[in-house]
């Protein structure tokens, strides 16, 4: 029986799983990666770094699961709106910028005239995605641009050079191309009009394939550094939020699925992608999706889950921290909804979409008689109630009805927040029994590339627990609150404009 292996680049760590045919988990291996901060708002990772240390993982796998001498495939993920680059040798020309980088911020605001076209078109806004920072690396760093042959992603280039790709053959697989500002969501093409709206050309790009392309075989010198037979086909790949909604077996139009993580992601799978001019929320990315004829429309809250985090570690000291999260929401559970008059704002991190980087969370109605189990239970249904602004864009837009949510990450096993969020959404919230579904969904879609399965197939090799069913009291309760958040939202949007808030600023300008 063939071994499929998968391999996750994150921001934080870099996995690798080995799965055969039928979907079991024969071998898993992880490493941390370093996360460099050179400066205020800087956030880097070093390529190669990542590249031995994806090589350590699968070794690792593979010598777990027995060192099979049959693998049908390898696919490779990495974080989405990040960049990196080869020089023309193929050798790193810059340090991975990562997402959670922002010295983009004023090549973000220089696009602003142009927003609504590159949202149209490449089916996202300018945030912290690829052609701001392009343009920072080109106006900013003239010394780094003149170096640069090819950006490439980080999944991209570990696996281009498994392949022993020259810079030249580097690529972007299409998952990735609402990230990049650059392409036309639709066809999955470099777009003209965007190009010259941006004021960027075509000679740094790679070529664009699909993510079941077949981008070359394993080398000799691959096969020693990771174990991995030489000759092995390796899969294009895919981002990691795209390969998580493989992972949690979202493949059908109308299912759902929510990364329940530091940062709070939540996805639907849809059919099309609608005139975008036409839909009034402006807080879905909308990406092209693994399966053909779908598309992925999704949001994040950068530092959703961060928030408990945070109340944990700064109002919730005396508790034990192994089971401190399960008491703070136990606690929160006891409160009514609605949590007598308290709503969150909960862009921790500043809000990501639409871009307001100058936004900050907030709390609405505090009073004497509100504790902490009054701050947690605000914080679970914030996030709620922003999940069911975006599901009312989705239904707006296409007139999708989600089926199910399914949830994956850390807060996947919390009944009360899954309850919260079913509520909130009016959908069954369903947990998926494998949580690190980026490397399963890696390993599906190499399966699935080199034909040893379908989609339907291997989306089998996900399985789930009981769902959380919407109380349909409790759901009318959330759809009345869901007016305040609303007005919430509109006031932070002024009180966070782009002229920036009148408090305490921090080194770089921006409200603490």
């Amino acid at each position: 029986m063939s071994m499929f292996v998968g391999c996750d680049l994150g921001t934080s760590g870099v996995r690798a799983t080995v799965v055969d045919g039928d979907g079991v988990v024969r071998g898993d291996a992880s490493r941390e990666v370093p996360l460099y901060r050179p400066a205020a708002g800087q956030a880097e990772q070093d390529l190669v770094e990542m590249q031995k240390l994806a090589h350590a993982v699968i070794a690792e796998a593979l010598a777990r699961a027995g060192s099979p001498k049959r693998v049908g495939a390898i696919a490779v993920s990495s974080q989405m709106s990040g960049i990196g680059a080869v020089d023309a040798q193929g050798a790193p020309a810059m340090r991975y910028d990562s997402w959670l980088d922002n010295r983009c911020e004023p090549q973000i605001a220089s696009l602003a005239d142009r927003a609504e076209l590159v949202r149209r078109v490449s089916g996202c806004a300018p945030t912290y995605s690829h052609a701001p920072k392009m343009l920072y690396w080109r106006d900013e760093r003239p010394d780094v641009w003149g170096r640069i042959r090819r950006f490439v992603s980080a999944g991209g280039y570990v696996a281009g050079c498994l392949a022993g790709l020259d810079a030249d053959d580097m690529y972007l697989d299409r998952s990735y191309a609402h990230f990049t500002n650059l392409a036309d969501i639709r066809t999955g093409e470099w777009s003209p009009e965007l190009l010259e709206a941006v004021g960027l050309d075509d000679s740094r790009l790679p070529r664009l394939v699909e993510s079941t392309d077949v981008i070359g075989e394993v080398t000799r010198e691959a096969s020693e550094l990771t174990g991995l037979p030489r000759g092995t086909p390796i899969v294009a790949g895919a981002g990691d939020t795209t390969a998580s909604a493989l992972g949690a077996g979202v493949t059908k139009v109308g299912q759902a699925y929510d990364v329940a993580g530091t940062a709070s992601v939540l996805g639907f799978c849809v059919d099309s992608v609608p005139q975008l001019e036409t839909v009034a929320g402006r807080s879905l990315v909308w990406s092209r999706g693994l399966v053909p004829g779908t598309f992925l429309a999704l949001s994040f809250i950068n530092g959703g889950g961060l928030a408990l985090r945070w109340l944990r570690d700064e109002c919730a000291r005396e508790l034990d921290e192994a089971g401190s999260y399960e008491q703070l929401i136990a606690d929160a559970a006891e409160i009514p909804v609605g949590a007598e008059g308290l709503l969150w704002f909960p862009h921790l991190q500043g809000q990501v979409l639409p871009p307001r980087p100058r936004s900050r969370a907030a709390l609405l109605g505090i009073t004497s008689r509100h504790g902490r189990a009054h701050v947690m239970r605000a914080i679970l249904e914030g996030i709620g109630l922003e999940y069911s602004r975006w599901a009312r864009e989705v239904r707006s837009g296409l007139g999708i009805v989600p089926t199910e949510v399914r949830v994956v990450g850390g807060g996947a096993v919390s009944k009360v927040w899954n309850s919260i969020k079913s509520d909130a959404v009016g959908v069954p919230w369903v947990p998926v029994d494998r949580q690190e579904c980026g490397v399963l969904g890696d390993a599906m879609l190499a399966a699935v590339a080199t034909g040893h399965g379908s989609w339907e197939s291997v989306a089998r090799w996900q399985s789930t627990s009981a769902a959380m069913l919407p109380d349909a009291d409790r759901s009318a309760q959330y759809q009345l609150l869901l007016h305040d958040y609303d007005r919430m939202v509109s006031a932070m949007e002024v009180l966070y404009g782009q002229s920036g808030f009148s408090g305490l600023e921090d080194e770089r300008g921006h409200p603490q």
